[in-house]
């Protein structure tokens, strides 16, 4: 697993990224007050505030944001 830092990648895959993340992870995006959009910003000051990390896993060529914890704890279950 390689983690990717969201500064590398372009804003419209950024974008789409953390959309796909945001209705993968269950969020209500169907409240009106807190909308897709909505969740996408909070992820991503996430993202900024070091609470999440964009993953890499080259085995599988997929792309994911996991928290720091489940990050490390992946990378302590692989060996690396």
């Amino acid at each position: 697993m390689i983690e990717v830092p969201y500064r590398e990648i372009s804003a419209d895959a950024l974008q789409g990224l953390l959309e796909d993340f945001v209705t993968r992870q269950g969020y209500d995006t169907t409240e009106v007050e807190q909308g897709l959009e909505d969740w996408v910003v909070q992820v991503k000051q996430q993202l900024i505030s070091g609470q999440l990390s964009i993953v890499f896993d080259p085995v599988t060529e997929s792309v994911t944001v996991l928290t720091k914890a489940e990050y490390q704890k992946r990378l302590q279950e692989s060996g690396i």
